[in-house]
C-alpha cells in the first residue's frame, strides 16, 4: 500500500537537523527510545504493532534519484550532504518487542542505536508507523475481548483514514483475533479471510426483498447471509426463512442473517426466535453498525443473543482515542546517556530494558524499566531485531503476533482487562537507572 520511495515520508525539520549535524561533524553515535508518555484513557494496555513495517522500512532506506533532485532543487542543502544522503542507507541496530506485546506507559517498545543523521530521518516513519498500528490493535483487542468468544470481523474500509490506514486497520485487527476483514486487498496481501454480506442497495436495485434474497442464494448458495432490515426486519426475516427453506430443499443451508440498524438487542432476539422456531437453530444471528467494544459490551450484558459483529467505523478510527501520545527521544549521544527535562514529558536516559515478572498462575506481577545491561530473573520484552542495518529473522506475520497478543491479554491483571475505567500497570523502575537519570539530570543543569 506504501509507494516504493519513502525516505521523505519524513518531517521537514529532520532534514534541517541532519544538515547542521553534517556540516558540523556531529553524526555520530546515538541511541532512541519510542514510547508513550501515558496510556491512552479508557485503556488498561497498550499494543505493540506496526513493527514489521518499521523493520521493512529500514531494511529498504534510501532517497530515490527523484527525491534527491528534489532536495537540489529546495536551494537549502549543500551540495555534499545532497551527496551523502544519494549514497545513505540505513546502518543501525534495533531492538524492540515482538508485535503483540502488552505494554504501558513510559516503556520503550523500540530502541533504535545509528548514526545521530540516521536514527533522526527515520523518526517521522518510525513513530507515525507505531502509533497508527498500536492505537488500532489496543481499540480491536478490545472489541474482540468484549466479544467474549464471538467472533468480531473488520468492516472498516469505507471509513478510515485513507487506504493505508484501512490495511493497516486489517492487520492490527487480525493481531487483535479478528476473523476475517471486508478489505480485499488487505485479504489477498495478509492471507486473511475475506468477508462480506451484502449492502441495502441490493435489496432496492432489485426491488423486491424476497426475490433479491432469492437471487443472491441462488448466486451463494453455500455463503448465503442475508440483509433483513432494510424495509422492515420481522418481514425480512419471515422472508429470509423461506429462502433459507429454499435453500434446504437443494442441499444447501444459510448461513445466517445480518442486521444493521435500529435496537439491535431487540431485533437480535426476534432474528433468533424466528430461525430457531423455523428450525434454523445453527443459523447465525450477526450485527454491525457503529459497534466499538461499550457497544458490544452492552448488547450481550442484556442478553443479545448474537452470534458474530461487524466492527467498523469505530474499530478502524479508534473513534474515543485517536491517537497514543508516542514519541522517540534521544537517549544516549557518543556513550553519553541523555535526557529531556521538560514538564510533562521527561525522558529515561540510556539505552534500556523492560523486565516483567508473573506470578505463580502466570498473571503479570509488575515491570521494571532497567538498563540494558541489567539482568533479572524475568521476561525481557525487548529483544534484538536488527544489526548492521539488516534483520536477525525473516519477517514475522499476523498470526504469530496474534498468539503472541492472546498469550499478554490472557496474563493480564483483571483491571487491566476492564472495559471500563480499567487501570493500567505503571513500571517500577530500576536504582540503576534511577543514579544513571540523576547523573545525567545533574550533567544537563550545570551547562
Amino acid at each position: 500500500m506504501r509507494p516504493a520511495a519513502l525516505a521523505l515520508h519524513t518531517d521537514f525539520y529532520q532534514l534541517t537537523m541532519a544538515a547542521s549535524y553534517f556540516e558540523h561533524g556531529l553524526d555520530q553515535q546515538a541511541t532512541f527510545s519510542l514510547f508513550a508518555h501515558a496510556t491512552p484513557p479508557e485503556r488498561g494496555y497498550m499494543v505493540a504493532a506496526g513493527l514489521e513495517d518499521c523493520l521493512e522500512y529500514l531494511e529498504n532506506f534510501r532517497f530515490s534519484a527523484e527525491e534527491i533532485d528534489y532536495l537540489r532543487s529546495l536551494g537549502r542543502f549543500s551540495r555534499g550532504f545532497v551527496d551523502y544522503l544519494a549514497g545513505m542507507r540505513f546502518g543501525g541496530e534495533v531492538w524492540a518487542a515482538p508485535e503483540g506485546t502488552v505494554f504501558f506507559a513510559e516503556e520503550p517498545i523500540l530502541e533504535l542505536s545509528a548514526s545521530l543523521i540516521e536514527a533522526q530521518l527515520v523518526e517521522t516513519f518510525l513513530v507515525n508507523t507505531v502509533n497508527h498500528n498500536s492505537t488500532i490493535a489496543a481499540k480491536a483487542a478490545r472489541c474482540q475481548q468484549a466479544a467474549a468468544g464471538r467472533a468480531c470481523v473488520d468492516f472498516s474500509l469505507r471509513r478510515t483514514m485513507g487506504l493505508d490506514a484501512g490495511f493497516a486497520a486489517a492487520r492490527s485487527s487480525a493481531i487483535a483475533g479478528f476473523g476475517g476483514t471486508s478489505n480485499v486487498a488487505a485479504a489477498m496481501a495478509l492471507g486473511l479471510k475475506p468477508v462480506g454480506t451484502m449492502a441495502h442497495s441490493f435489496i432496492q436495485a432489485v426491488g423486491d426483498e424476497k426475490n433479491a434474497f432469492d437471487l443472491f442464494a441462488q448466486t451463494f448458495p453455500d455463503h448465503t447471509v442475508l440483509l433483513v432490515d432494510t424495509y422492515d426486519t420481522a418481514r425480512g426475516l419471515a422472508r429470509a426463512v423461506e429462502t433459507a427453506r429454499t435453500l434446504a430443499a437443494q442441499g444447501h443451508a444459510m448461513i445466517g442473517v445480518r442486521l444493521d440498524s435500529g435496537d439491535l438487542a431487540a431485533m437480535s432476539r426476534l432474528a433468533r426466535q424466528t430461525l430457531d422456531a423455523a428450525g434454523l437453530e445453527r443459523a447465525l444471528v450477526m450485527v454491525s453498525g457503529n459497534l466499538d467494544e461499550y457497544r458490544i459490551a452492552d448488547l450481550l450484558a442484556a442478553g443479545a443473543p448474537i452470534d458474530m459483529f461487524g466492527v467498523g467505523t469505530r474499530m478502524g478510527a479508534s473513534a474515543d482515542q485517536p491517537y497514543t501520545d508516542f514519541t522517540f527521544k534521544l537517549v544516549a549521544y557518543q556513550g553519553r546517556p541523555t535526557l529531556k527535562l521538560s514538564e510533562g514529558k521527561m525522558t529515561w536516559a540510556g539505552a534500556k530494558q523492560i523486565y516483567r515478572s508473573h506470578d505463580a498462575a502466570g498473571i503479570i506481577s509488575g515491570d521494571e524499566l532497567c538498563l540494558r545491561h541489567e539482568a533479572r530473573p524475568a521476561k525481557a520484552l525487548l529483544q534484538p531485531m536488527m544489526q548492521g542495518g539488516r534483520r536477525l529473522a525473516p519477517p514475522v506475520g499476523w498470526a504469530a503476533a496474534q498468539q503472541v497478543l492472546q498469550a499478554e491479554l490472557a496474563s493480564l491483571p483483571a483491571q487491566c482487562r476492564l472495559i471500563r475505567a480499567p487501570q493500567p500497570l505503571a513500571p517500577t523502575v530500576s536504582p540503576l537507572l534511577r543514579q544513571v537519570q540523576d547523573d545525567a539530570r545533574q550533567a544537563a543543569l550545570a551547562k
